[in-house]
Parts: C-alpha cells; sequence; structure tokens
C-alpha cells in the first residue's frame, strides 16, 4: 500500500476505468556495472503494476554513496534520460514502480523510501499491504517517530531503524516479524540486496541472472527486457541476502499455508510473465476453456474485451469451437489528461479507450469476455457500445468469479458496496449491464484451471479473498484488539 491520505481505504473513486488495479512493481541488481540503466529498464517492464510514480536508488561502493532519483509519472518520462541514470552510479540498484491509492498524488510517497539508520543507509521497496499498520505507525509515534511520508513502507523502515540487532538483514527479519500483511520487498544497503516475501506468499517475487549479476523483480517479463535469465521464485516467508559472496537464503518466519494471489493470474501479471511456474497467458486459455465447459454461450463470435480479456477470450473460442473477432478497438494512446475525467470530456465515456468495430460487431450473436466485472459501469457502456454498432444479441462472460469483497493485501479495489457482485444477483447484474445472459467462472473452476481439483474449504491453495471473503492474514486495522503475533528468529534455509 502507498497511500496519500495516512492509511485510507486503497481505492480511488475517481477512477473512471472501472478496474482493479495492482498498486506496485519492484526490481533490484546487485553485481553489475550498469545497474541503474537494468533497473530502469526492468521497471518499463513492469510499469502495467504501477503508473504514476516510480523511483530508483543506487549504491556506488567506490564513493561510498548512495543516489536516489524519484519522480511522478510513467518510467519513460524520466528515467530514459542519459543525465538522470549517470546521477544513478554504482553496481547496486533497487526500482520500483507505484500506484497511487487514495487521495492526491505526491513525490513523497513514490519509492524506494531511504533512510540512515544506526546499520547504516538502507532503500526499501514495497508491493503489498500491511494490515496492522495503523497500529504499529501509533505505536511509533508513541514513542517518538517522526513520519515524513504516508505509506506503510516508512513503517518497515522506522521497524528497521528500532529494531535491537546490529546486522541489516537481521534488523529487516526483526522489523517484519511485527508486521502482519502481504508483502514483498526489496532492500538495499551499502554491501547487499535483500529480497523478500511474506509467509503466505501472497504477492510475487522473482530471482534472475545476468552476467554474474543477481537480479530481483516482481515478475519474469522485467527479465526478459534485460537478457536475464530466470532462477527461480523466492518461497514465500524467504529472505535472500545477495552480496559480493553470493546468495544467503534465511526462513525467518513461522511457515504457513502458501496463498499466492489468484488475481494475478486472472488479471495483474502481464500475460507474458511466468508467475509460480505458470504461463500467465497459458493460465488466462485454460481459464477461458473452463469459462466455455461452465456456461456455454450459442453464438456467432467470441469478442474480447480489450486489453485484458483476449487471453480468455481465446480459450472461450477454443472451448466452443466459435470464432474469436477483434470487434472491439483499444487506444492504446490516451493519456493522463484523458484518464483523469473531467466535465470536457466525461460524456465521450468508454470510447475514450475503446471502439465498436462495426464491421465485424453488425448482425452478429456475440459472446463478451471480460477478465472481472468491479461496479459494472466500464461493463455497461461497452455493452451499450456493441449494441449500438448493430451486434444482434450480447453474451457476458466472465473469466473470474463474481467480486464480492474488497482486497486487503496491496490492491487497488472499491469498498464492498461499491462492488456490483456485492449488492446484486446474477440476474439483477445481468438486467443493469443490459446484456441478453451474463456468467461467471466458478471458484472451483478457476482452481481446475489452475491445474487444481477445486478450492480446498479447509486448506485453499491460493488467496481468493475477494471472491470468497475468506481473508488469510488477519486484518489487524479493520478488527480493532487483535493481537500481534511474534514470529521465530533467524534459521538457516536449506
Amino acid at each position: 500500500m502507498t497511500a496519500d491520505a495516512p492509511f485510507g481505504h486503497p481505492f480511488r473513486s475517481d477512477r473512471d476505468d472501472d478496474r482493479f488495479h495492482e498498486e506496485c512493481g519492484v526490481f533490484g541488481v546487485f553485481g553489475h556495472r550498469e545497474a541503474a540503466t537494468l533497473t530502469a529498464l526492468g521497471l518499463h517492464a513492469l510499469q502495467h503494476r504501477g503508473q504514476e510514480g516510480a523511483g530508483i536508488v543506487s549504491f556506488n561502493s567506490e564513493t561510498n554513496q548512495f543516489s536516489s532519483e524519484r519522480r511522478l509519472g510513467l518510467v519513460g518520462d524520466y528515467f530514459n534520460q542519459k543525465t538522470v541514470i549517470e546521477r544513478l552510479s554504482g553496481r547496486a540498484a533497487i526500482g520500483h514502480n507505484r500506484y497511487s491509492t487514495s487521495g492526491e498524488v505526491t513525490l513523497r510517497n513514490v519509492q524506494p523510501l531511504f533512510a540512515e539508520t544506526a546499520s547504516g543507509g538502507i532503500a526499501v521497496a514495497h508491493n503489498g499491504n500491511l494490515t496492522n499498520a495503523v497500529a504499529l505507525r501509533r505505536e511509533l509515534v508513541a514513542r517518538g517517530a517522526i513520519f515524513q511520508a504516508t505509506s506503510d513502507t516508512e513503517v518497515i523502515l522506522h521497524l528497521v531503524a528500532t529494531s535491537r540487532f546490529k546486522e541489516t538483514s537481521d534488523c529487516v527479519a526483526d522489523a517484519l516479524r511485527h508486521v502482519e500483511g502481504a508483502y514483498s520487498l526489496v532492500t538495499l544497503t551499502r554491501d547487499k540486496l535483500i529480497g523478500i516475501r511474506d509467509p503466505m506468499g501472497v504477492r510475487p517475487l522473482i530471482m534472475g541472472a545476468l552476467d554474474g549479476a543477481t537480479i530481483l523483480a516482481s515478475e519474469s517479463c522485467a527479465l526478459d527486457i534485460i537478457g536475464a535469465r530466470f532462477v527461480r521464485d523466492v518461497e514465500p516467508g524467504e529472505m535472500v541476502i545477495i552480496d559480493g559472496s553470493g546468495v544467503r537464503s534465511l526462513h525467518p518466519f513461522m511457515p504457513r499455508p502458501k496463498r499466492f494471489c489468484i488475481f494475478e493470474y486472472v488479471y495483474f501479471a502481464r500475460p507474458d510473465s511466468l508467475v509460480e511456474g505458470h504461463s500467465v497467458y497459458e493460465a488466462r486459455k485454460r481459464i477461458g476453456r473452463e469459462l466455455a465447459r461452465e456456461a456455454p454461450a450459442d453464438v456467432d463470435l467470441v469478442i474480447p474485451v480489450p486489453d485484458s480479456g483476449v487471453p480468455a477470450a481465446l480459450g472461450f473460442a477454443e472451448g466452443l469451437g466459435v470464432p474469436f473477432d477483434l470487434g472491439i478497438i483499444r487506444n492504446h494512446y490516451v493519456g493522463r489528461t484523458f484518464i483523469e475525467p473531467t466535465d470536457q470530456i466525461r460524456h465521450f465515456g468508454v470510447k475514450l479507450k475503446h471502439n465498436a468495430n462495426r464491421a465485424v460487431l453488425g448482425g452478429k450473436r456475440i459472446a463478451l469476455v471480460d477478465d472481472s466485472i468491479v461496479r459494472g459501469t466500464t461493463s455497461l457502456k461497452i455493452v451499450a457500445m456493441v449494441r449500438e454498432a448493430g451486434a444482434a444479441e450480447v453474451h457476458m462472460r466472465i473469466a473470474s468469479p463474481p467480486t464480492i469483497k474488497s482486497c486487503h493485501y496491496g490492491v487497488d479495489t472499491p469498498e464492498d458496496a461499491e462492488l456490483m457482485a456485492a449488492r446484486a444477483n446474477l440476474e439483477e447484474m445481468r438486467r443493469r449491464i443490459g446484456v441478453d445472459s451474463l456468467a461467471f467462472v466458478s471458484i472451483d473452476g478457476l482452481y481446475r484451471a489452475m491445474g487444481e481439483p477445486g478450492r480446498s474449504a479447509e486448506s485453499p491453495q491460493f488467496c481468493d479473498a475477494c471472491f470468497t471473503g475468506d481473508y488469510p492474514i488477519p486484518l489487524v486495522d479493520r478488527d480493532e484488539g487483535h493481537a500481534d503475533r511474534q514470529l521465530s528468529l533467524l534459521t538457516e534455509g536449506l
């Protein structure tokens, strides 16, 4: 979470695209003479995980200095300048893409955040959300801590700074023992790059290699852009410490059941990424085929809602044996002016980003395939646009179960009451959106698409709280009075 209002709810209700948004992507390099350049390229590949701010912190061992560049906007808006990269000297760097969560966008919350502590300088980039951040912040303020930003990442920095340990990696592990939530972190010190995932592994983090350097990133597409080799996923609850002597693996937390975010496969991750051993593209096609098995439609064409609905629509078309076509064309060059709605352009609505392909749609019975329905506002507009273009029938198929609960683990989502599926049954949703039929893939169908026999009620294999309300990590700040859980000391990993 990287909120601009102090730990406010992470959804910005002024979003005009009615989508979930992953809040950030992280990247780190250790041991490469072009560390900052590689980090900028990696962040460019991870741009889909955050579009409103980007930052890089590097360390130069020759001058014994950290350098930091943080800016609002896209990675390419600033980090394509030679002078900027030259200021980020050194053989180690970390970077962060940020998606703002509530209130105005401010530079003070753009990561990585940096601080000087008793154990040395440290920079932290964070993907996720701490569910006890408010409680921790109040405790720290009561002890005299002074906060400059309003993100929960700064809570982590304060916990590191006040740790009783001397070694920075021990301080990081000690700090995270006080934390509840979902997170993947990359941290940079004078002599180490540290990557760590929460004990349930909700958010992704992978390791790669390039020319003797070690890479950490949110997704494998960030390795592809720099020609790096995928090594492995960082395990849930694992801390990898990368320094001049190589890579060391520690497991500082008590083991917990793995609950990776299943929505990474549905929407968040880039389709060309490999996540937790699965091709995201193939996973989405399998979801589409499962959707065709569960909820077939008597149609002439299968049409994706671009771009996120394309792989699932391909799978759905294959499953039905019905032609796939591009009946909606997306404008990829919509700038910031259009993303922030104004009175002058609001009436254009969804047509700023999508336009119906009349030559394909006219007189056809079509199945529209999308990844999810959030508030339903965009779906309603797209259906109306497709009908105006002459479609004879419009059937909608959704490649995820109905979204009934907010995410509290680092994803930009509305309050429960704003979610269409939380306040309407299937028939009510169908009527509101204006389709001839509506169906979602079942939760068991989603699990089957991921190679599981179905969802185990006793021990679910993924975090699916947005679909089921089953929150695997305590929501301490929401449920007042929930006791913090202390974890075990560091133990060497195998």
